[in-house]
């Protein structure tokens, strides 16, 4: 059995898509990298068991487009109701509009273990891990904060969420975060 796999839910994380991608790298060459990371020791824990942030290389980072802005008084904002997937709630979704992404510091990949997607039967492959996000982290930026409505998805046990509990630290954290920066429209 593969160790680790991409699940079908990162493939969302293209060009255009308002999240972090790779214009240079394949779904597949970014799990074998994100494996091999793991393997020698290069993660942190998730909220929870089962979720593990993986650090990727310096070098890989650079591959990795950032689609954040820092938040000022001339940056356009522009909401819009979305729906990741179907059998999930709408939610409001906001990006600049008129703003450059910032050069990328680092790049973490979001792993899910077989069982915690196996919850919502959200697994795709049979592998032991599956990677289920790509966060490039904006230079000078040590922590990415989780977004408040995956936060909210999360504990409310939303359809799509994967249960959780989070401190009040952690949701002010998050709001914080989310007031000072912005994915931006491409």
């Amino acid at each position: 059995m593969q160790k680790v796999a991409v699940n079908e839910f990162v493939r969302r994380q293209i060009k255009g898509s308002g999240k972090t991608y790779s214009p240079d790298l394949s779904f597949e060459e970014i799990v074998k990298h994100a494996a091999a990371r793991m393997d020698a020791g290069n993660f942190k824990e998730g909220y929870r068991k089962g979720i593990r942030i993986v650090s990727g290389s310096k070098e890989i980072a650079e591959k990795f487009i950032c689609p954040f802005a820092k938040i000022n008084e001339n940056t356009e904002l522009v909401s819009n109701m979305v729906q990741r997937r179907p059998e999930e709630e709408p939610y409001i979704q906001t990006r600049a509009v008129n703003a450059k992404p910032i050069s990328t510091g680092k790049v973490e990949f979001i792993l899910y273990g077989h069982d915690v997607l196996a919850e919502n039967n959200e697994q795709t492959t049979e592998a032991e891990w599956e990677l289920i996000s790509i966060h490039a982290i904006p230079e000078g930026v040590d922590n990415l904060p989780m977004g408040p409505v995956t936060m909210m998805r999360n504990q409310l046990e939303l359809p799509g969420g994967t249960s959780a509990h989070y401190s009040s630290d952690d949701w002010a954290e998050s709001v914080h975060f989310w007031q000072q920066y912005a994915a931006v429209e491409i």
